[in-house]
């Protein structure tokens, strides 16, 4: 069901049992409903409310494509530093915020939690809420706003979000390293963490014979050549990618055009210090990974059974978010710390349970 305005989503609501919103589908573990639910489609509430660039601020719609975000904002020379995923596939701004998803570029400047300054919502009750506000500067109170990334539909609809945008550097070029085993490409990491390089992002994707280890700097483009040689000697070597090479390499990433088509996309918070044992057990198996944030999340391309990847990640105290893949079971692994503060949370926010559990 498709709406396009807040009042008839509030009377939806209201009268409703079970609910799911969904963007634009780009995440089918995530925004397909079990039977029965009823499945609302955001894509009706979709345009920038509000945009001052010189605020380096913007209010949009939650039905709103990144895309259309993205246009707007470069227009002005403006970007989301935290370089939101499936934008080509038609990502919207709720549904990533929901999904609580970020790209390489969180790497600098943290994920979506981090350029999030206010949103409108509809509780269980059929209520229009609003948390946070539309300035960089907000009263204190409680932090509805980074209470939703993440939250899968389960507080309430998002309906309006508001953000801080930051300039776009003038150019980009990334330095690709190749090492022989992990624990070089580690040291590498660990070395790049000391360092005082401003680095836009940092990946790494092992497979077979190596591991890559892949840097983007970003800034004035005629300081690029010499910070890319200081890269290099700390690194010692490396290819220089620039221009279209450069950002073909990152949108591979962000857009998951390395995934095959029939495999799981799963997403899994840890450390580097974690790396070395899940990188034991991945590599018995066929799934392809990469390694994001500076070794905080991996990315992981499961073409088995996801109740295989369940246990491993369960053997590992590890937990993970199920991207692609069927629906019904989104949430592997072990079990988040906050359940009971969530539970909590959502007895508040939805007090009639109309808004699906995520995992029921």
């Amino acid at each position: 069901m498709t709406l396009n305005s807040i009042s008839d989503l509030q009377s939806l609501i209201a009268r409703s049992e079970r609910i799911l919103p969904r963007g634009h589908g780009t995440k089918p573990a995530l925004s397909t409903a079990p039977e029965g639910a009823t499945l609302v489609e955001m894509s009706g509430l979709s345009g920038v409310v509000e945009y001052d660039p010189g605020e380096f601020t913007f209010t949009a719609l939650a039905g709103t494509p990144l895309a259309d975000v993205q246009t707007l904002l470069a227009e002005h020379g403006q970007y989301l530093p935290f370089d939101p995923p499936l934008v080509q596939r038609g990502a919207t701004l709720g549904g990533t915020v929901a999904a609580g998803l970020s790209g390489p570029g969180r790497y600098r400047y943290g994920g979506v939690r981090d350029f999030i300054l206010g949103v409108k919502w509809i509780n269980g009750k059929g209520e229009l809420v609003r948390g946070g506000g539309k300035v960089v500067k907000n009263a204190a109170g409680f932090d509805f706003p980074k209470l939703f990334v993440g939250s899968l539909g389960q507080l309430g609809v998002l309906v309006e979000l508001t953000f801080k945008v930051f300039p776009r550097p003038q150019a980009f070029a990334t330095l690709r390293r190749e090492f022989p085993r992990l624990s070089e490409a580690l040291d590498a990491v660990y070395k790049l963490y000391g360092s005082q390089l401003d680095l836009e992002a940092l990946d790494f994707r092992p497979d077979a014979r190596s591991v890559s280890v892949y840097v983007r700097l970003g800034g004035l483009r005629e300081a690029l050549p010499a910070r890319l040689d200081r890269l290099a000697q700390l690194l010692g070597g490396g290819e220089v990618l620039e221009g279209g090479n450069d950002f073909l390499l990152w949108q591979n990433a962000r857009e998951f055009e390395w995934l095959p088509p029939e495999a799981a996309l799963v997403k899994v918070p840890l450390t580097p210090a974690r790396i070395p044992a899940l990188e034991a057990e991945l590599e018995k198996t066929a799934a392809l990974r990469r390694y994001s944030a500076g070794g905080q999340v991996v990315w992981i391309a499961w073409p088995e059974p996801l109740a295989k990847l369940h246990d491993l990640l369960l053997a590992q105290a590890l937990s993970g978010l199920v991207i692609f893949g069927p629906p019904g079971r989104p949430l592997l692994g072990a079990p988040r710390s906050d359940h009971e503060f969530a539970r909590r949370v959502r007895q508040a926010l939805d007090p009639y349970g109309r808004f699906i559990e995520i995992g029921e």
